[in-house]
């Protein structure tokens, strides 16, 4: 099965991340689209981040009912700061039957030479890239790396919790399951 490996924060997950993921998912020979929680990603500061498991049920709530997407806490009980290619060597050996493939936004492409052991990354993965504003990419590094043309949202999970933080409306930007939850555990304020 190609799984694509959808990595982030999810700091909360958001509408532009599952039309994302359900592009892929339907349409870029993908068969399952999975979003790896990170708990800490090393790039940057934890700051106003949510609990690794609150962020996985908000992903869990706003998924629910779709069989081509699915969340992992894999690297929950991983060091910290978790590293991509740790998580993606650890995937290989439990799962050998799946191809995996890397699925990140256009910034993040342009700092892939910063991840640790990037090189192996591209020599053995596949690496899809979808667009994200302000961060075209004029060069594909590697013969594994393709560019996709999923629809392109100026959603941000920073912007949602400074709405949150001032109490403005995130109605649309989030599911309203998400929304919910947010709004009863007071998450973000």
């Amino acid at each position: 099965m190609n799984i694509g490996l959808f990595f982030g924060s999810f700091n909360p997950i958001h509408t532009g991340h599952l039309i994302i993921a359900n592009h892929i998912a339907t349409g870029e020979n993908i068969d399952k689209v999975w979003f790896i929680i990170s708990p800490q990603n090393p790039l940057k500061k934890q700051g106003s981040l949510l609990n690794e498991y609150h962020r996985k049920h908000l992903v869990d709530i706003a998924i629910d009912g779709e069989n081509n997407l699915q969340s992992s806490g894999i690297e929950f009980s991983m060091p910290k700061p978790s590293y991509t290619i740790d998580t993606l060597m650890y995937l290989t050996e439990k799962y050998p039957e799946h191809k995996f493939q890397l699925i990140i936004g256009s910034d993040s492409y342009r700092n892939l030479d910063k991840w640790k052991n990037h090189k192996l990354i591209l020599e053995n993965y596949g690496v899809l890239i979808y667009n994200r504003p302000d961060y075209k990419i004029e060069t594909l590094l590697h013969k594994n790396v393709r560019q996709i043309n999923a629809p392109l949202l100026e959603i941000s999970s920073t912007n949602i919790r400074s709405r949150i933080k001032s109490n403005l409306s995130i109605r649309y930007l989030v599911p309203d399951v998400v929304k919910e939850e947010i709004d009863r555990n007071h998450y973000y304020r």
